[in-house]
C-alpha cells in the first residue's frame, strides 16, 4: 500500500482536532474581546478613580506643607526676620492649596460617582455592537458634530449666529480647541481596540468640547438677540428651571402660606377681648333664710318690704328721683329670748 494513504490512515483525526481547537480558540478570543469591550468604561472609570486619588493625596500633602510654612512664616515675622508680605504670600499659597484640595476631593467623588454607573451597566449586557461603551461614546462624538455642523450649513442660522463660526469669539475659540482635542484621540472605528486609559481620555475631551459647545452655543444666542437677529423664543441661553426645582418651590410656598396662616389664627385668638369674671361667672343662688325671731317681720313682711320698696324704687325712677338716703330701721335685740309666759322678775 501507498505510504501517503498509510499516513492518512493513522493521522486522519489529527486534522478535525486542528480545526476544533482553531473554533474554539476563536470563539474564546472573540468572548474575550466582547467582554473587554463591554468592561472597557468600567476599566477606565476606575482608571480614573485611581488618578483622581491619587491627585486629592498630593493636594493633601501640598495643603498641608503650605500651612507649615505659613506657620514658619509668622513664627520669623514675630522673631522680626522677615516682613509682612512674606506672611501675607504664605497664606496665599494657603488659601491656593486649600482651593485645590476641595478640587481634587470634588474630583473624587464624581469619578466615584461615575464608576458606580458604569458598574451598574455591566449587568445589562448588549448584544447590539452599537451600545457598547465605544460605539456610544463615538456616537456622541458625532451628535456635538453634527450640532455644530447645523450652524454652519444652515444659511438662516449662519446670519442670524454669526458667533458660531468666527474663531475670534473666546467660546467659539474654545469649543475648536476642544474639538480638535477629540478628533485627535477618536478611534479608527467602534470595533478597534484601545487601552482603558485612551477610552477614558477620549471620554473627557468629548465631555469638556461639549460643555465648550453649549457655552459657545449660548453666548452665539446672546449676541444675537442683542443684535435683534435671534428668531422668537427661549433659546439656549435662556436658564430653564427643572421640575424638581420647581416642585420645590410650590412645597416651600404652600408650607409658608400655611405657617402664616396659623399664625394668623392664634395671634388672633390671643389678642380677642375676654369675659370679665362677673360676666363668665354665673348668678350666685340666694342663701337659704333663716326663721326669724320674735318682733321681726315674717317672710310676707320681707316681701312685703321689698315690693314697696321696689315700688318706691320705681316711681323714684320714673320721677326722675335719685336714690333713697333713709336708713333701714333698726333690728330689734333677739337677747333676752321672749317666752310664752310672763316670768317674774329675779330679784
Amino acid at each position: 500500500m501507498d505510504p501517503l494513504w498509510v499516513a492518512l490512515a493513522e493521522f486522519w483525526w489529527i486534522g478535525p482536532a486542528v480545526v476544533g481547537a482553531g473554533t474554539v480558540g476563536w470563539l474564546g478570543l472573540r468572548g474575550q474581546r466582547s467582554a473587554k469591550a463591554r468592561r472597557l468604561a468600567y476599566d477606565a472609570s476606575r482608571e480614573a478613580l485611581r488618578t483622581a486619588r491619587q491627585d486629592a493625596t498630593a493636594a493633601r500633602i501640598a495643603a498641608r506643607v503650605a500651612r507649615a510654612e505659613l506657620a514658619r512664616a509668622q513664627a520669623e515675622r514675630a522673631a522680626g526676620r522677615v516682613s509682612s508680605a512674606a506672611v501675607a504670600a504664605a497664606r496665599r499659597a494657603v488659601d491656593v492649596a486649600q482651593r485645590e484640595l476641595k478640587a481634587a476631593s470634588a474630583a473624587v467623588r464624581a469619578r466615584r460617582a461615575g464608576l458606580s454607573a458604569d458598574r451598574a451597566a455591566l449587568g445589562a449586557r448588549p448584544t447590539d455592537p452599537a451600545q457598547l461603551p465605544l460605539a456610544r461614546l463615538i456616537a456622541a462624538d458625532d451628535a456635538v458634530t453634527a450640532r455644530w455642523m447645523d450652524y454652519e450649513t444652515d444659511a438662516a442660522k449662519l446670519i442670524a449666529f454669526p458667533a458660531m463660526s468666527d474663531a475670534r469669539v473666546p467660546e467659539t475659540a474654545a469649543f475648536l480647541a476642544e474639538q480638535r482635542t477629540a478628533r485627535a484621540l477618536r478611534p479608527a472605528s467602534a470595533a478597534a481596540r484601545i487601552t482603558p486609559a485612551q477610552f477614558g481620555a477620549y471620554r473627557d475631551a468629548i465631555a469638556r468640547a461639549t460643555h465648550a459647545f453649549d457655552a459657545a452655543e449660548a453666548e452665539a444666542w446672546r449676541r444675537a438677540r442683542g443684535a435683534g437677529t435671534a428668531p422668537a423664543g427661549p433659546g439656549p441661553d435662556t436658564t430653564t428651571t427643572s421640575a424638581w426645582v420647581i416642585s420645590a418651590q410650590e412645597i416651600a410656598q404652600n408650607l409658608t402660606q400655611t405657617v402664616i396662616a396659623r399664625g394668623a389664627e392664634a395671634l388672633a385668638r390671643a389678642t380677642a377681648p375676654r369675659q370679665t369674671a362677673d360676666q363668665a361667672a354665673p348668678p350666685a343662688q340666694a342663701a337659704p333664710r333663716k326663721p326669724a325671731a320674735y318682733g321681726e317681720p315674717g317672710p310676707s313682711g320681707a316681701s312685703g318690704a321689698s315690693g314697696a320698696s321696689a315700688d318706691s324704687g320705681e316711681d323714684a325712677s320714673h320721677s326722675g328721683a335719685g336714690p333713697s338716703t333713709t336708713p333701714p330701721p333698726p333690728t330689734p335685740p333677739v337677747w333676752p329670748v321672749p317666752s310664752r309666759s310672763p316670768r317674774s322678775p329675779r330679784c
